[in-house]
């Protein structure tokens, strides 16, 4: 097998997988472990009167109890939030602390209150059971509209309003000009559902202590392994060097909530160093509803300008931020890290943005999967398509009007983002093409014949990608043949083993079918930045071109010493270097062997992001009679750069689409309204997408190279999600149209949807 960019080579990790073979942290054995229970608290909002462990602590089966005072005693610190947002008026970000163990209030429902270390889990989860807590609740506030309401009480002292920041970017005074010269404006205010990552494998960690060199040890699924040692010895008060953080072979999913830290982290250390034997924890499928971050929750106001022959001239943006009851590491970047999204394709002389984060009795939000592009998207996109309705016009029509011409890259939008390749009108004609615009007519009478009603949706979609942050790639090629790939990213589903022997295999003549790709292990690797924002191959590949580009030179001055010439001389011909205009020549291999093996490293960082667009396309039929929702056919157009391996690329954006489509249609995370209280704590509760959510499903790469990087890759971990929302949302508004509807909220459940169309058909009446 030819392991080159390009080709659509299955991925080497899946027999592996399929045979039940893989190595999840569950399979990792720790001889003598203990098993960590949490105590959490059952109270949105509550004093913390007394915490009596007595009884617990001498449960059979029971080891150690912790509570705040043992964290306190040993000095542990808070988590702490990684970003800053500067308001408007430059005061700095509200940052209140996040205790590893609530002290003497806990703040939403399923906030560790003290930690049960026991021989097993069932005894721990027993003792648990015992330790009594005297709560005094107090009011709770979970919508951002009433935290920020008259008379809402604030959770922290040093966010008066529950006001964590108040950024603003933009034109602001151009908007107000260009609204009030507009011919049209059009506006809409909307929420965007709170919902889980739900990885298939738990977040989980086993903690180890080495007495003998004094180092912290501790194996969890992680996406940033680098940034997560030294947060936990920030926290733990000792020297990086004294923290290891392992990732296991394999990690049952990310999708960023595996990118931060969390409290069970540095007390597992803590329980290690203690009790001196390894101690491992991981969540129930309940418990994660209690213990992870949470994604997106943001309550938005859009209003776009228009002139009279339909060219958009402002964009304003007033988004509600919820962050939950603490910042989580990076809980305020999906927030604000993508407004640039807001101008989409478009040309759009004036964008003005405002965003305030707010704390509310909730789990901390963190970056889920596209982490303010989606919202980006649905923004501009939902406009979009109202704008259209209103001026009578084809939505398609509308957006190819002020689509970005490929003549003006690269292109400075003027807010935030400037992009550096694409061909927008392109990607938007195939697209239309492909999904059969022009047969939409007649497969809308078909449906209308068997009293459905039919739709079609259309979002263009682009996203910041790669970030400007460095990535570490090291190779080295054994005397023995053995080829070893050591890299900053982490694979945590997406097939970084076939991609990067496929990039290895491109730039070297050598046999990489036995590559071995060494990751998230921070003793192995000295620096990494880690698997995020559509990064590992657009940044982390381009360290490991820089690494492969060190061996050829280096076993280019090699093969000139041997063959005595000077290495202009020297030509790279099917895995030999040979002397140009000779027959005289020495293979590659035969370096590698003679040298006794050649090893690179690279450090490479992007002077820019890469960007990522494309267009999805949704068709769906809604049945009136019970407001049952199907999705028919979706076709997606992308471009991704360059592509690396297109099986890959296809598998992403199935997996994107269908984690937009569960957000679209079902997925939401509910709180009572009085209590504040967890409703959505099991998969019985919480709507996920099966695989007959999921339709026929055309993904189809028009792709022009990136120019921010030597290969020319834009990214695609979240490109399916980007774009995947708004088009179901605008084909389901498409759809309900002849009936007078002009919105319709997420997630569109067949009770909503039956509700709306109900409600229609009696106002018409």
């Amino acid at each position: 097998m030819k392991y080159k960019l390009g080709a659509g080579i299955r991925r080497v990790e899946d027999e592996r997988l399929v045979r039940g073979a893989g190595t999840y942290l569950d399979d990792i054995h720790a001889e003598g472990a203990l098993r960590a229970v949490f105590v959490r608290s059952p109270h949105a909002h509550a004093a913390i009167e007394r915490i009596d462990t007595q009884a617990a602590s001498m449960a059979a089966g029971v080891v150690d109890v912790v509570t705040y005072r043992d964290v306190d005693s040993a000095g542990l610190l808070p988590l702490e939030c990684l970003v800053e947002v500067p308001s408007h008026d430059s005061r700095p970000m509200a940052r209140p602390p996040r205790l590893p163990l609530a002290r003497d209030r806990v703040r939403h429902v399923g906030e560790p209150v003290a930690m049960i270390v026991a021989v097993d889990r069932l005894r721990g989860e027993d003792a648990a059971e015992e330790v009594i807590v005297d709560y005094a609740p107090l009011p709770a506030v979970t919508a951002v509209e009433a935290a920020v309401g008259q008379g809402a009480l604030a959770l922290w002292q040093e966010a008066p309003g529950n006001l964590c920041f108040d950024y603003r970017v933009g034109d602001a005074g151009g908007v107000d000009r260009a609204m009030a010269a507009a011919d049209r404006v059009v506006s809409l205010a909307y929420p965007i559902s709170r919902v889980t990552a739900f990885p298939l494998e738990t977040r989980g960690a086993i903690a180890f202590w080495h007495e003998e060199t004094e180092r912290y040890e501790i194996v969890c699924g992680h996406q940033k392994p680098h940034q997560l040692k030294r947060e936990l010895a920030r926290q733990l008060g000792v020297e990086e060097d004294r923290v290891r953080v392992v990732v296991p072979a394999d990690v049952g999913g990310g999708f960023g909530l595996k990118g931060g830290n969390f409290p069970e982290y540095a007390l597992l250390l803590l329980a290690a160093r203690r009790l001196k034997r390894p101690v491992r924890w991981s969540a129930s499928r309940s418990e994660a509803f209690l213990s992870d971050d949470h994604g997106r929750d943001s309550h938005q106001k859009v209003r776009l300008a228009l002139d009279a022959e339909g060219h958009f001239l402002a964009l304003d943006f007033d988004c509600l931020a919820n962050l939950g009851a603490y910042l989580a590491g990076h809980g305020p970047t999906p927030a604000i890290g993508n407004l640039g999204g807001l101008s989409g394709m478009y040309r759009i002389p004036a964008i003005a943005a405002r965003v305030r984060g707010i704390f509310t009795n909730t789990q901390p939000l963190s970056p889920y999967r596209g982490a303010g592009r989606p919202e980006a998207t649905y923004a501009i996109e939902r406009l979009v398509d109202i704008a259209a309705a209103e001026r009578g016009e084809d939505p398609v029509a509308l957006r190819r009007r002020n689509l970005i011409p490929a003549g003006a890259m690269p292109y400075d939008t003027g807010f935030l983002f400037t992009y550096d390749s694409g061909d927008f009108e392109a990607v938007l004609d195939m697209a239309v093409a492909n999904a059969d615009f022009a047969g939409f007519p007649a497969r809308r009478r078909a449906s209308a014949a068997e009293g459905k009603l039919r739709g079609i949706g259309i979002a263009c979609a682009i996203e910041q990608a790669g970030q400007i942050r460095e990535e570490t790639a090291r190779i080295e090629l054994g005397a023995d043949g053995s080829v070893e790939l050591y890299s900053g990213t982490v694979s945590n589903g997406q097939g970084h083993a076939t991609a990067f022997r496929q990039l290895v295999g491109e730039l070297l003549p050598i046999d990489v079918s036995a590559m071995v790709l060494v990751q998230g292990d921070t003793d192995r690797i000295a620096q990494g930045t880690g698997t995020y924002g559509s990064r590992s191959l657009s940044v982390g590949g381009a360290a490991a071109e820089a690494a492969c580009r060190s061996i050829l030179d280096q076993a280019r001055r090699l093969a000139a010493d041997e063959l005595e010439v000077s290495e202009i001389d020297i030509q790279i011909e099917e895995g030999r270097f040979r002397i140009a205009g000779t027959d005289r020549s020495i293979g590659f291999s035969e370096i590698v062997q003679a040298s006794g093996g050649l090893r690179a490293s690279s450090v490479w960082q992007p002077a820019a992001p890469t960007f990522p667009n494309g267009v999805h396309v949704c068709e769906l039929e809604i049945d009136p009679e019970t407001g049952g929702l199907e999705v028919l056919r979706y076709t997606v157009v992308d471009d991704v750069g360059r592509v690396v391996n297109p099986l890959l690329v296809a598998g992403q954006i199935h997996g994107g689409v269908a984690q937009g489509l569960g957000q679209a249609l079902g997925e939401q995370i509910f709180f009572d309204a009085e209590s504040a209280q967890l409703l959505t704590t099991t998969p019985m509760d919480y709507f996920l997408p099966r695989a007959a959510t999921m339709p026929s499903l055309s993904v189809t790469d028009r792709g022009t190279p990136a120019r921010t990087n030597p290969l020319g890759i834009k990214g695609v971990g979240e490109a399916g999600t980007v774009g995947s929302l708004v088009a179901v949302v605008n084909a389901a508004v498409d759809a309900l149209a002849p009936l007078g509807i002009r919105h319709l909220d997420m997630p569109l459940t067949p009770m909503l949807l039956w509700d709306v169309i109900r409600a229609a058909r009696s106002g018409r009446a």
